[in-house]
């Protein structure tokens, strides 16, 4: 039996930078891995500040989806768009775009995932939290989207027009950039001796965020350079020169190897906590 793993990102880059080294793990293994973006990002900003010259905001849609098909050639992944126009972050009290993700009434992103699901047929579904990771509406709207199709695609009463009903058996929620990953990160490079770049990062989470609800830890740091190639095939999002490209990766290999997820359903019996995200899939499903 060959698994079947699907992602849902918002837009493109989100599969790069949350979860990138288990998709690469799990394709190389011999996994069918599907990224399904549910926009074009055709509304996001130019952040790698060596791309921001004439004519690439003009063409930014277009870059963009060049950008993707780079980066699910480096991970060794299968890719889909769901074909919505990204909302933008709009500023506190300013309006979402008409006609973008956000606003779309819901039946219509959830049909089309639910057609991808029973297409594709996956074991496994990834997703974000019910706050997105970061509150971007186009990142609740995928949460949203995800688990009501989730839910809808094994129902034969469903979206009928969408295929033949498909049940998959987890659902999982990214816990992706927590304050103890930035707390690890940060403590191992000052313990030898190494400038952190996580210390002003740091500073921006308050005091009592609570520790992480991880039910699964994927073994995956020997992929992590996948995963940094497939970032950076996002030139228009990644500066190679800041943010996320600046920490030490042998301290990260180290001190935390894994990526990590929390299991929110499941249709089989699971035994917490795991550390792969098809644990407890029979053979011949």
């Amino acid at each position: 039996m060959t698994l079947r793993l699907m992602t849902v990102h918002a837009h493109p880059d989100d599969e790069s930078s949350k979860g990138a080294a288990t998709l690469a793990r799990y394709a190389a293994e011999g996994a069918e891995v599907l990224v399904v973006t549910c926009t074009g990002g055709e509304r996001g900003d130019v952040l790698n500040p060596g791309m921001d010259r004439p004519g690439v905001r003009e063409r930014l849609a277009e870059i963009r989806r060049a950008e993707m098909d780079a980066a699910r050639t480096i991970l060794g992944v299968q890719q889909r768009f769901l074909g919505f126009v990204d909302s933008g972050l709009p500023a506190p009290g300013e309006a979402l775009p008409d006609g973008c993700f956000a606003l779309a009434p819901m039946d219509e992103p959830v049909a089309r995932l639910v057609g991808e699901i029973r297409a594709f047929r996956p074991h496994v579904v990834v997703t974000y939290d019910e706050t997105g990771g970061y509150p971007h509406p186009d990142h609740v709207r995928t949460h949203e989207v995800t688990v009501a199709a989730f839910d809808a695609a094994g129902d034969a009463d469903r979206f009928p027009e969408a295929g033949e009903p498909w049940q998959p058996l987890k659902l999982y929620y990214h816990g992706a950039l927590s304050k103890a990953w930035f707390q690890a990160l940060h403590d191992g490079m000052t313990a030898r001796g190494l400038p952190s770049p996580m210390a002003d990062v740091l500073k921006e989470f308050p005091d009592d965020v609570p520790a992480p609800e991880f039910t699964t830890r994927v073994q995956c740091a020997e992929y992590f350079a996948t995963r940094d190639k497939a970032l950076l095939a996002h030139a228009t999002q990644i500066d190679p020169n800041g943010g996320f490209m600046l920490h030490d990766r042998d301290v990260e290999r180290d001190v935390w190897p894994t990526e990590d997820y929390y299991l929110a359903k499941a249709h089989i019996p699971v035994t917490l906590p795991e550390d792969d995200l098809f644990a407890g899939i029979p053979k011949g499903e």
